[in-house]
């Protein structure tokens, strides 16, 4: 009883059909499958460029913007002795 079998699916097409109008189904169909591709498009650009940043490595910035470093005291210890 879970089961539709073939008359059934039919009956359901038929009356679709006579409710929407063949035109009108036919558009629906068009446009799921634009939205179809576009979904498809737009995963493979993120695929990609998933896919870039990891070849590319990740970008870091030497200081935060906004923060300034001040060089209080040399790197080398003889110099702060002086």
């Amino acid at each position: 009883m879970g089961s539709f079998s073939i008359w059934h699916w039919l009956v359901v097409l038929a009356i679709v059909l006579v409710l929407f109008g063949r035109g009108r189904v036919s558009d629906i169909m068009g446009e799921f499958g634009k939205g179809l591709k576009s979904f498809k498009d737009g995963i493979k650009d993120d695929a990609d460029e998933t896919a870039s940043r990891r070849i590319e490595g990740p970008q870091h910035d030497a200081k935060p913007a906004g923060e300034t470093v001040k060089d209080t005291q040399s790197a080398d210890p003889v110099e702060n002795k002086r």
